[in-house]
């Protein structure tokens, strides 16, 4: 139903994916939670772009941040801070209150609706890592069901109305023309995408 787990299966090599892990020490697995699991305690509360929609909790939750997870991995969307793969600080008890958070759009189930809680309300990297989210997931849109996966940052970020103004634009051009704006669209293109023109950071985006 959620799509193939396409690194598990070595499809996708490890040693293409990470730009920012060469050389960091690993961090201590007792700091995280297991990937098949949903602690509550340890992933935000849902926000207001998440509201009166169907919240995903439970397995539902976990089968989703599994692709999200495969996805990044494979466009490289991770923490540079923290230097792993995004989808892994839901599992960070360090950081219970960031993350994402998905819900099912209530007018259409078509569309899966991503909320992402950065760890603080001034984090560099949000615009980066929020855009690239939105491209993983849309621009291997043959990985899951949904035809548009919408994504927003939480409001306690300082610049959220910028940034997520920035990914309705995205997202508008993408339902327009189908294709993620900034991607390569030639067969097996690799190319990295464009920047948006991100506020908060001068740092060149592996997406």
């Amino acid at each position: 139903m959620f799509g193939n787990i396409y690194w598990r299966n070595g499809i996708v090599p490890a040693f293409t994916m990470n730009p920012f892990s060469s050389g960091r020490v690993a961090d201590d697995d007792t700091d995280f939670d297991e990937p098949d699991a949903f602690v509550s305690e340890h992933v935000p509360e849902p926000g207001p772009f998440l509201e009166g929609h169907d919240v995903l909790e439970g397995e539902a939750h976990v089968a989703v941040h599994e692709i999200a997870r495969d996805l990044f991995e494979e466009r490289g969307v991770y923490d540079a801070t923290f230097g792993y793969n995004l989808a892994r600080l839901n599992l960070d008890q360090r950081h219970p209150d960031a993350g994402y958070r998905y819900a099912v759009d209530a007018d259409d189930p078509s569309v899966l609706r991503a909320e992402f809680s950065p760890t603080t309300e001034f984090c560099p990297q949000a615009g980066a890592l929020i855009k690239g989210s939105f491209r993983a997931w849309n621009g291997l849109s043959d990985r899951h069901e949904y035809d548009l996966v919408s994504v927003r940052v939480r409001p306690t970020h300082h610049q959220s109305e910028s940034l997520n103004e920035s990914l309705e634009e995205l997202e508008m051009r993408y339902r327009e023309s189908g294709d993620v704006p900034g991607e390569s669209t030639g067969p097996g293109s690799t190319a990295p995408l464009e920047r948006e023109g991100d506020n908060e950071t001068n740092d060149p985006s592996p997406f």
